[in-house]
């Protein structure tokens, strides 16, 4: 699926189980809610954290796709075209960051 089919999915998707998209407003805090429940998912998984009793059925590709969903609405609803966005910010970061990356001494594949 493309980025432009997921965003007509999602759009066919709220017009007939969500009725309509909620304000762009509730939609942040929605992204908001949805990044610190993937962040608590990682946290335990990746992190020192440990899980919780309750949270031992916690999915991290479902709190991914949580978050992508309600992104996705969030473009939907302000008219940005994901896909072209995407391929913007690629050529941005391209030429942004072509060597940088690469020379990092940090990443431990610095070229000496």
């Amino acid at each position: 699926m493309t980025i432009t089919e997921l965003q007509k999915t999602i759009d066919q998707w709220i017009h007939e189980h969500g009725v309509r998209y909620f304000s762009e407003l509730t939609n942040m805090a929605l992204l908001t809610e949805e990044t610190g429940e993937l962040a608590r998912v990682i946290a335990r998984t990746y992190g020192e954290q440990s899980f919780k009793e309750n949270e031992k059925n916690l999915d991290l590709a479902g709190e991914m796709a949580d978050v992508l969903f309600v992104l996705v609405c969030l473009a939907n609803q302000t008219g940005v075209d994901l896909e072209k966005a995407m391929h913007e910010a690629l050529a941005r970061k391209t030429s942004r960051d072509r060597k940088r990356h690469k020379g990092n001494p940090k990443l431990g594949n610095a070229k000496q």
